[in-house]
This record gives C-alpha cells, structure tokens and sequence, in this order.
C-alpha cells in the first residue's frame, strides 16, 4: 500500500517565458510559478492513517501570478476553486487512492500544474439507493407529472422546528405541459447505470432543457418566464455518493430525508436547469424517488423533484381498435382504394425541388414494404423526381393512434415525412387547417426525428415541435406513433414519448384529417442536396390508425 500522502512537499514549478512586449489587455502575462498544494485528510491519526471515515480531503493552493484554481479528480469530478481552498468529500467505499490534477491559472488563461496522490477511507455506502436507482443495470427514470408537486420549491433555513416541503410553489399535474416553452420538460428520460462499481447518469432531453429564469444567462437567454432552450446534455456523467449535510438533514423532523446526497460531474443536472449538480434524496423506492436541491445562488430556497421509473401519461387515453391500415402485402403499386397521389414541382410552399410522379420508379409495393424513391433525374425543369402518397378523399379521420413502421432514406438534402393534414385545407388555409407531422427526418441530420405540430402562430420554423435521436434509421425499422385525443397530442419513437401538445377547442385538431407520405428533396427544411445523391428509398411495412 502506498504511503499515505497527508501534506505534500512544496512543489515549485518554473516556465520560461520568452521575451515579448506586454500584452495590453492584461497587463505583465506571466505563468503562475512556485505552485504548492497541501492536502489534509480530516481525522487522520496515528490509528486512522487514512482518516475517520468521512473521506473529506482538505485541499489547499497557492501559487505566485494565479487569479484561479481547479481541481480534477481521479473519481472522474472536478471542481473551481478561486481562492484554492476546496474540501472533497472521496466516496468509493473502503481504502483508496486518489490522483489530484491541480491547475492555477494566471493573466491571459496561462497555467501551470501538478499531480499528487491521497489515499483516503470512507465508510459511506448506500448500496440500496445504488440498487433503486439501477435496478442492478440500469434504469430510466421520469419527472412524475401525473402528480402534484412533482416540480416544487420550498424554503431552505435553519429554523429546526420547520418541516421540509415546498411550501411556496407545487406544480399541477401536467402543468408545464401547457405551453410550449415549457413542455420540454415532461420529454426528460434520465437513466441510472453501473459501470463496474461506479454510478453513472445519462439526461436525455432531445437537446431542449428548462431552464429556471435565474439562469438563462447561460444559454443567451432573456431572464423572464422558465423557458425551453436548446442546450446540449448528452454524455454520461458521473455520480457519487455523499452524507447528506444540508438543512433537512440538520435538522431531521420525522426522517425527512434517506440522508445521501447525488453528485454528478461536469455539471450533470436532473431535468431542471437551477445552477446546481448535488441533489439531497429525500426518499426513495424501486419506482419513486424524490429530491431536493438548493438553488444555485440562492442558498434560501431548495427545489423538489418527483420522478417515477413509470413513464406518466398526460392524457390515459389510447386506442385499441384498429380501424384502418395498410400492410402493403401485394406487389406492385399501392391500393388505390387507400392511396391517391399529389403530382408535380413547384416546391409545395417550402422551396423543394422535387417533381411529385406516381411513375413504379418512385413508387411501388415490394417484398412487403411501400417503397417511395427520391432520384436524381430531370424532369419537367426538375432534377430530381419522388412520390407523394395521400389518403384525401379516401380515408379521413378524428382523433386515433396513427403508427408508421418505416426504414428511412439517406443522403444529404432527403426530407422524408409521415404526417397528417386537416382535410378542410382547400377553405382553412395552411396553417389555420393545423398539421401533425409524426415524423421528419433531415437526410443531413442523421437519427433526429422531429415531431412537430402547425397551426396559427406556429407555422414553418416556428411549429411546437421536438426532437429525439434513435439509432440506425436509416438501416433499420422503427415505429413513429402519434396518439391524437380532445386533450393532448403525443409523439413516441418505438413507443417511447418525446413530445407532448396539450389539444383544446381553440386549436384546429378536432376535425377530420388524412395522412400524406413523401419524400421531398432539398428545401427549407431538407436543407442543402449531397451533389453526389442518386437515388434513395423510404421503406413503410405498414400504417395503421386505432380509434
């Protein structure tokens, strides 16, 4: 075993830095030199060479011409350290040994750094919370929308004689599913995982979070309302496990929290964006959890979080009997009792440059699969021909599951659609006739589908719409689904929910609609068209409509 390190030996390291005039933005641009780190493992003593059992490391830094300090851990977290003084708190049960990366950073982001190693015990374990959280694998977790408070805040002060609740705001059930710059927030899928011994959480949210009004300074936003924003959270991230030290457990009424603390790495969140990677868990089962975080920058109020591992519905409606399809089981071209045909160029109000045929060689029936081709080929001032199936006049409905098992097209500029049109276009005109767009794929974009629905003050790029990535779209089927009821309208890929619309009396999607397939080329959604596409194919096993 390694020998403990408890305060390292002074480190001085030098950079040479060449001559050169002085930088007038900052002044004298000089490395930070003469970096010295100490380390002390709290409760350390002849008997406990490698402390109490707290696993809390005291970290101190200091270095000449360094305006800020950072901390990388070995157990895969990090942390900033202005001042250099930071107290970590190592989880992994048992004795072990940690490596330390400090970095100062001077004038001009110029740094300097070292690596020293501790080896520290920790007593803390909750292998049963690892366990609810996992289900010993993995496991998906969901905000419990279906209940109330499953988003609150509440006060955070030391008065002992207080329970812990959110006690000034519990959100509806459904609530935030009410206005697209909210509803963002209800598409949270976060998953627990092990990776040998170590907890890990993954948020997938399509690439939209909500964030709180306090923080929208991070993505470029207007403080006002909580909004939806476009923000990157993929990548696993690591979680550890920590004593709870917060107000709750200070002051534990009645066993108001299990007493651990989560916390992630690279500033991993669940769902809702408040500046802060630590949650304190109150409770937890095997399918129910909740949370509380103190809101980053003010240490007054504490968020609460409600998720569930069974994926709520805003609407219980579904629908069972299958009223309509089409299994595409007889070769040659589509049944014309079910399919008519748009024809033509014009770019269909989207600048494409396709020319719509109903020739075999953009549309047929084979082996079981619809296949509609988008080729490079000149036609009537066109280059590039496709087909567009629709059941106007044929088939019109209200309210139902709509399911399409389709294989996707591929290369740059393809915009395949499955999607449905309010059959009073012709006298309601687009948008005001609405539209329900199942999926959309950008051949540019490869495995994000887009679920999207138009309607007065929501047309073209500005449709309440979503996005998920699935894999292998384009090599494989999947199953785009949309369940479309008096009260909501829900989009899923291979049954799994990624946007939800509230429906209502005001909005156009109580009336018939019918259902189109195409393929279009280019324009402006498809976007910019591969110069070496020949030709490529959506493939649909079936569509099907319940009521």
């Amino acid at each position: 075993m390694k020998k403990i390190i408890n305060i390292l030996s002074i480190l001085t390291l030098f950079l040479m830095v060449g001559c050169q005039e002085d930088e007038k933005s900052f002044g004298d641009i000089n490395a930070p030199t003469n970096l010295q780190v100490t380390a002390d493992i709290v409760g350390k003593t002849t008997d406990l060479p490698f402390g109490d059992g707290t696993g809390v490391v005291k970290f101190t830094a200091t270095a000449d011409n360094a305006i800020s300090y950072k901390y990388v851990f070995s157990d895969g977290t990090s942390a900033n350290a202005p001042s250099g003084i930071y107290d970590k708190r190592f989880t992994q049960n048992g004795i072990n040994t940690y490596t330390v990366t400090v970095i100062a950073s001077g004038a001009g982001g110029i740094a300097t750094n070292t690596t020293l190693e501790v080896e520290v015990k920790s007593d803390f374990v909750d292998a049963e919370a690892v366990q609810f959280l996992t289900g010993g694998t993995h496991k998906n977790w969901y905000w419990a929308a279906s209940e109330p408070g499953h988003l609150g805040v509440g006060q955070n002060d030391s008065d002992a004689t207080k329970n812990y609740y959110a006690n000034y705001y519990q959100a509806a059930p459904f609530e935030k599913a009410g206005s697209p710059n909210s509803s963002c927030l209800y598409e949270n899928v976060m998953t627990f995982s092990i990776d040998g011994t170590q907890l890990k959480f993954e948020l997938d949210n399509g690439g939209h979070t909500f964030f709180n009004t306090a923080f929208q300074s991070v993505v470029g936003g207007t403080a006002g309302e909580d909004f939806c924003y476009n923000y990157n959270t993929a990548g696993l991230k690591t979680v550890s496990m920590s004593p709870s030290e917060s107000v709750v457990a200070a002051n534990n009424i009645a066993g108001q929290t299990r007493g651990t603390m989560l916390n992630f790495s690279d500033g991993g969140f669940m769902g809702y964006y408040i500046g802060q990677s630590s949650y304190e868990i109150l409770s937890i089962t095997e399918n129910r959890m909740v949370v509380r975080a103190v809101m980053g920058g003010n240490p007054a109020l504490a968020w609460y979080h409600i998720f569930t591992t069974i994926q709520p519905t805003q609407d219980a409606t579904d629908y069972t009997n299958l009223v309509w399809s089409d299994e595409f089981n007889t070769d040659g071209a589509p049944d014309s009792s079910k399919w008519g045909y748009n024809l033509g160029a014009g770019g269909w109000g989207n600048g494409e440059l396709q020319n719509y045929t109903n020739s075999p060689t953009n549309v047929s029936v084979q082996g079981g699969n619809l296949k509609i081709t988008a080729k490079a080929q000149t036609l009537g001032g066109s280059n590039y021909t496709s087909a567009r199936l629709i059941s106007e006049n044929k088939f019109e409905f209200t309210y139902g599951k709509i399911e399409f098992r389709a294989k996707l097209p591929t290369g740059g500029g393809t915009w395949p659609a499955l999607w449905l049109l309010g059959q009073n276009y012709a006298t309601n005109t687009w948008p005001a006739c609405g539209e329900i767009d199942v999926m959309e794929h950008k051949g540019n974009v490869p495995n994000v589908i887009h679920g999207t629905l138009h309607y007065p003050g929501h047309s073209g790029g500005n449709g309440n719409a979503n996005t998920t990535t699935t894999t292998n779209a384009s090599t494989e089927f999947h199953i785009y689904k949309a369940i479309w009821s008096p009260s909501s309208i829900r989009f899923y890929v291979d049954n799994v929910l990624f946007h939800s619309v509230l429906n209502s009396g005001t909005l156009p999607f109580n009336s018939d609609f019918f259902l189109i397939m195409n393929v279009a080329m280019g324009g402006t959604f498809g976007g910019v068209i591969d110069p070496l596409f020949i030709q490529s194919s959506m493939e649909v096993d079936y569509v099907r409509v319940y009521q």
